[in-house]
């Protein structure tokens, strides 16, 4: 019997947690090794490492080998879902803020 798995990468929990944000912060501008990543963080490599393997499976960097290290670099596209997902909600306050100024400049002109 085969077993499969129905796992789809959920971009948003892999960016549930403080720390996996902060390295993808880290990796904005260029890619960087796990040893650099591990520097910022008080927590173990290994530690480092998990982080990274759920960053890894849910698409939202790559490893690469190079000599003795492993090099990770930011996929940002596959932040989209995040995304769409905050658009949809300042279009919500945007309407609510403009009805609230609206509120507020009738209420002045009176």
């Amino acid at each position: 019997m085969e077993i499969t798995s129905d796992f789809e990468p959920d971009v948003f929990h892999a960016i549930s947690h403080r720390a996996r944000r902060e390295m993808l912060d880290q990796l904005t501008d260029d890619e960087r090794s796990v040893s650099v990543i591990a520097s910022h963080f008080s927590m173990s490599r290994p530690a480092v490492s998990q982080h990274l393997r759920i960053l890894l499976d849910a698409g939202l960097v790559t490893e690469r080998r190079h000599g003795r290290e492993r090099r990770y670099r930011l996929v940002p596209e596959k932040l989209a879902p995040v995304r769409d997902w905050i658009a949809h909600y300042e279009r919500f306050w945007d309407d609510h803020l403009q009805r609230l100024q609206n509120h507020l400049s009738k209420k002045n002109e009176k």
